[in-house]
């Protein structure tokens, strides 16, 4: 992705570089926002979903760093208590509701919760959602089905039901999280990947609408990242030293925010190097 624009290449190095250790790192940031590479999102107001664990819970905490208040959802309530209190650690304001992401009312009612407890709402990041793998021959319809309800219907209505707020600021962020499946499907993994190639069409269509009101819409397809769902699931041995973590895909989401808004990542994908 950075390879086709030189210059951004050179704004996200620049922005590395500022969470790097050593004397420059002042003069880094000062540097970049001084040019208008990047912006300051602290102050801003984050919903993730499925923020209790794994890709969720690590983008809550980075974007907490930067001293955004983040508000999470899911379903484990304990889960979600342990990563608000290691947010309001770092200093800012956190939340979280219980709710499963299928049932629209549900979502509705536990985003305008969320917008009313931190004060409104900025940025979405859609990240909930399961896996469930095996043959077409073999899976459960009824299996199939709950796949695609949570990952694609989930995305759509916590989009749907954030998008009021961000219209009335005259500007947000939404970050979609889909697949690498969703571009390539495969074997044993027919739901997942209709879903998530559902929600790549789904986001590139939310951007289309939303995209002339200042809200960005970001469809990210990351590869396989060392997640428990990955891990449990087979995909990957979560090798620290080759395989993606949840903390890469957390500094990737971060720093895409932070890109100044004139600027707009349509689509990405992340990989593992040398897996």
């Amino acid at each position: 992705m950075w390879l086709k624009t030189s210059g951004l290449r050179f704004a996200i190095k620049i922005q590395l570089n500022l969470y790097s250790i050593g004397p420059d790192k002042l003069f880094f940031r000062k540097f970049a926002l001084r040019n208008n590479i990047i912006m300051n999102i602290n102050g801003k107001n984050a919903i993730v979903t499925g923020g209790g664990r794994g890709l969720g819970k690590a983008v809550a905490i980075a974007l907490a760093h930067e001293g955004v208040n983040v508000a999470v959802t899911g379903r484990n309530e304990e889960n979600l208590k342990n990563t608000v209190e290691e947010i309001k650690a770092l200093g800012v304001n956190s939340a979280y509701v219980v709710f499963s992401i299928d049932d629209e009312a549900e979502v509705k009612a536990g985003i305008e919760s969320l917008a009313g407890q931190l004060g409104g709402v900025d940025i979405l990041v859609n990240n909930a959602g399961i896996g469930d793998f095996g043959s077409i021959e073999d899976m459960p319809s009824e299996t199939w089905e709950q796949v695609i309800k949570t990952n694609l219907f989930g995305v759509y209505y916590a989009a749907k039901a954030v998008y009021p707020f961000l219209k009335e600021n005259g500007e947000g962020d939404i970050v979609n999280v889909a697949s690498t499946a969703g571009l390539k499907g495969g074997p044993n993994m027919s739901a997942y990947a209709a879903s998530k190639a559902a929600v790549v069409s789904l986001s590139q269509s939310m951007m289309a609408e939303w995209r002339k009101q200042n809200i960005r819409v970001i469809t990210l397809t990351p590869s396989t990242i060392a997640s428990d769902m990955s891990i449990q699931g087979g995909l990957t041995d979560g090798n620290p030293d080759k395989v993606l973590q949840p903390e890469d895909f957390a500094e990737w989401v971060r720093d895409i925010l932070k890109m100044n808004r004139r600027a707009l990542i349509a689509n990405g994908s992340i990989f593992s190097t040398n897996p």
